[in-house]
């Protein structure tokens, strides 16, 4: 019994996702358990530090934090035009039914019905970074609100959470651009999406990794 090419996107893909969705578990993990390992813990404690000098010396501070937050919200808010762009974009393919996935010289399955899923599997991941973005700017907003606030009783862990909540969704937002690329090369053939998830697995792992000790003004546990 021979091996249809249209076989391999049934091995393939989903090899290629639960590759990376192994490795984000194992990231999550790290990142609940042993933060001070991952690089998104190293930077928190930074942050946390960088709040609490803010709040402390609000006369001097506030205008430079609101600076940084501002930029920050900037830079989210250009994420989140750029996947809903995306959307529109994918969103207006599909309606145009075009064939260009569908040539003889793409190693995969090339049928209509998985031309489809690839195009929802797309849209559902820039989605999802778009939503992502968007509720980082809500908090990062919310975080300006906070440090601006003119009273002194404002709790210092309530700007940190909304500062450190705003980054995680940041990041998740790039996880989810990270995974389109993926369903994107997907287009080309299973082949290169799966050569594609391994790739990325070993250069996330490289950027998630931290091994540089915590600064002195943070605790790895917090």
């Amino acid at each position: 019994m021979g091996f249809d090419k249209e076989e391999l996107d049934l091995v393939l893909v989903p090899a290629g996702l639960l590759f990376m969705l192994a490795y984000h578990f194992f990231f999550l993990y790290r990142y609940f358990h042993r933060p001070h390992t991952t690089f998104m813990g190293y930077d928190n404690n930074d942050k946390r530090a960088w709040v609490k000098s803010i709040m402390e010396n609000k006369e001097k501070g506030v205008s430079a934090a609101l600076t940084v937050t501002s930029s920050n919200t900037t830079a989210a808010t250009y994420l989140a035009t750029i996947s809903l762009t995306l959307c529109s974009l994918i969103g207006a393919w599909i309606a145009n039914s075009s064939n260009i996935f569908r040539s003889e010289l793409i190693y995969g399955d090339t049928r209509a019905s998985t031309i489809s899923i690839k195009y929802i599997s797309l849209l559902t991941c820039f989605l999802l970074a778009f939503s992502c973005f968007i509720q980082a700017v809500r908090h990062l907003v919310r975080a300006s609100y906070l440090i601006s606030n003119p009273s002194s009783e404002v709790p210092v862990s309530s700007v940190e959470l909304a500062v450190i909540r705003g980054g995680e969704l940041w990041s998740l937002g790039l996880r989810a651009l990270y995974f389109a690329l993926n369903l994107l090369l997907w287009f080309f053939g299973p082949i290169p999406m799966f050569v594609s998830s391994i790739i990325m697995v070993l250069f996330l792992h490289y950027l998630d990794c931290n091994t540089t000790p915590l600064n002195k003004y943070g605790s790895a546990g917090n």
